[in-house]
């Protein structure tokens, strides 16, 4: 089949890719003359582990190209998938549909045969009609149905997920569209994909509910590690020892810093708002959002508390900048408002992550200093603080990291390495939820 793709993002380059890969010929469309520039020279716009090799395959086999001209690559699809960004909305926290709409009308007066206009963006409950309205609107006469095909993509491992999912939502009640959306998912049969359909607005809140619960959960089990910390206890077995629960389950219960990115402090924030205003408040998610948000603040008391209560004029080696590893996204990462609070606390921070500084530079304060490996990043700097959990900080060599450190401090926010190794080898080690020695 043929498909367009609106966007060029993380959503709309994988899912243009995967499609590709399935044997559809994809066109994917974006207003950035750089980026398609850059694409069409095989330039990776995000970091995804295997997406280079994905997209210079199916280009080289021309099933998958870049374009910034929307109009003939709409003509002949078969279903037009939008995957553009929904921003959180600055001042009321409501997800910024104003590209989703904007694309729209592009796509609609395109439009010539029968089209399946699918929302792959993240968009609040309600939006499918919206897209309707304007796309019949703006062309009267054309042949569309509007579907909401939600996306459950992880960064990190997002080609894994699209082509093995969990589940794959599709909401309409269009049995031509139904019978088009079939089609296109069809090479997933062989592995047994669960293709759920619903109405359409049951699908879109699909998607808000479930990154609500999971961050439900992350936020659970951060404030049952800071109990943990206060009884003596080691929130990484309370963990286990609930999630063999199958009821509970054991994703998801890592305790940390806080979640971050590009999907759930957005999507909290936008079904907290959609609930307010439909008069039915989700006090549970509230107190989610509030809670993440002072925790990613909190954790520089751990740095400060490790060095004595005082951090200025010390030198904080931060191993990790991105939300998670296998990204270089560092939307809304734990990272950033830890290194503010450590700077307004006097200290200096010198950086290092695999593939997140590009994008640091844009987000943190012009005092970090970045280094090019973990050890350079450590050099005479007074305590190590471990923020992402990279497979590339998994295995220091601590000898030579304790002989480059100035002070053998580290702060582990991930907890991938243990308490009593660690003080074995002769360093001052906290870490998230689990007892310390006293120093």
């Amino acid at each position: 089949m043929h498909v367009a793709m609106i966007g060029t993002g993380y959503v709309g380059l994988v899912s243009g890719a995967c499609f590709a890969d399935f044997g559809h010929f994809v066109t994917c469309v974006d207003k950035d003359e750089r980026k398609i520039k850059a694409l069409q020279q095989g330039v990776m716009p995000i970091y995804e582990p295997g997406l280079d090799d994905l997209v210079d395959r199916n280009v080289r086999q021309g099933r998958l190209s870049f374009t910034t001209d929307i109009g003939p690559a709409v003509e002949k699809a078969d279903a037009v998938f939008i995957a553009v960004g929904t921003p959180s909305r600055r001042g009321d926290g409501h997800a910024d549909l104003s590209y989703v709409y904007a694309a729209t009308r592009e796509i609609a007066s395109s439009c010539r045969d029968f089209t399946v206009i699918v929302t792959k963006s993240t968009v609040p409950v309600g939006t499918g009609d919206q897209v309707e309205r304007i796309a019949r609107e703006t062309a009267p006469g054309a042949d569309i149905a509007v579907v909401s095909n939600p996306e459950f993509l992880r960064e990190g491992a997002a080609i894994e997920d699209f082509k093995r999912p969990d589940r794959i939502v599709v909401g309409t009640d269009d049995e031509r569209a139904r019978a088009v959306m079939t089609e296109i998912y069809r090479p997933l049969y062989l592995n047994s994909s669960p293709l759920l359909f619903t109405a359409r607005r049951t699908s879109e809140l699909i998607k808000y509910a479930a990154n609500a619960f999971l961050a439900t959960k992350i936020t659970f089990i951060n404030e049952i590690a800071d109990l943990c910390e206060r009884v003596g206890a080691n929130v990484q077995e309370v963990a286990r020892g609930i999630g063999l629960d199958n009821r509970i389950g054991s994703k998801f219960l890592h305790a940390g810093p806080g979640y971050g990115g590009s999907c759930f402090p957005k999507d909290t924030l936008a079904l907290v708002r959609t609930a307010q205003e439909a008069g039915a408040p989700l006090r549970i998610v509230e107190t989610v959002v509030g809670v993440n948000d002072a925790r990613k603040s909190s954790m520089s008391r751990k740095v400060v508390a490790a060095l004595g209560g005082d951090v200025q004029g010390a030198t904080i080696a931060m191993l990790g900048l991105t939300f998670k590893p296998n990204t270089d996204d560092m939307r809304e990462a734990p990272s950033i408002a830890i290194v503010h609070s450590l700077l307004d606390k006097g200290a200096n921070v010198r950086a290092y992550d695999p593939e997140g500084m590009a994008e640091a530079r844009h987000v943190l304060p012009s005092e970090v200093v970045y280094a090019e490996d973990a050890y350079e990043c450590a050099k005479d700097a007074d305590a190590l603080v471990i923020a992402t959990e990279w497979d590339a900080f998994r295995a220091l060599d601590f000898d030579r990291l304790k002989a480059t450190l100035k002070r053998p401090v580290i702060i582990d926010l991930r907890n991938i390495y243990r308490p009593s190794e660690m003080e074995a080898r002769g360093f001052l080690y906290d870490s998230v939820g689990r007892p310390q020695r006293v120093h």
